[in-house]
């Protein structure tokens, strides 16, 4: 059977903080050109991966409202498989193992309204990149 289920702030808040608790510190974001896989487990299929990077140790801040945000400066650089002008579509984090993905989400420029945004799409090999926003809402919220 279906539900609605409506959670207090504070349940939504420690449901947000236990996906950092999870992934846990350090981990490595990517991001591909390419169709996104069906969810974080599946394959990769034939995405490009076109920048990555280290993120910082405590990476998101604590949830407040309902809502994670980033914490700290996310760069990344262009990985010798992105040719000039090669638009990002999608992203993954990966624990510090570099392995495991626990999270992947849509990735663009701010007008396209990603769940990760960039602060240029359009990704060449050594090029700096920059993450300017990405949170996670919790349900209800």
């Amino acid at each position: 059977m279906a539900q609605d289920l409506i959670y207090s702030v504070a349940v939504r808040n420690a449901r947000l903080d236990v996906v950092e608790t999870t992934v846990g510190t350090s981990p490595k974001l990517r991001i591909y050109a390419g169709s996104i896989p069906a969810d974080a487990d599946a394959a990769l299929g034939g995405a490009t991966l076109l920048a990555e990077g280290d993120l910082p140790s405590d990476w998101m801040a604590a949830a407040s409202s309902g809502v994670k945000g980033k914490n700290g400066t996310w760069n990344l650089t262009g990985q010798s498989g992105a040719g000039a002008g090669t638009d990002a579509t999608f992203f993954r984090v990966y624990r510090s193992n570099g392995t495991t993905c626990d999270i992947q989400g849509t990735a663009g420029e701010s007008a396209d309204t990603p769940d990760l945004v960039l602060d240029n799409k359009s990704i060449a090999n050594g090029q700096a990149i920059s993450v300017s926003a990405f949170d996670l809402t919790g349900g209800n919220a």
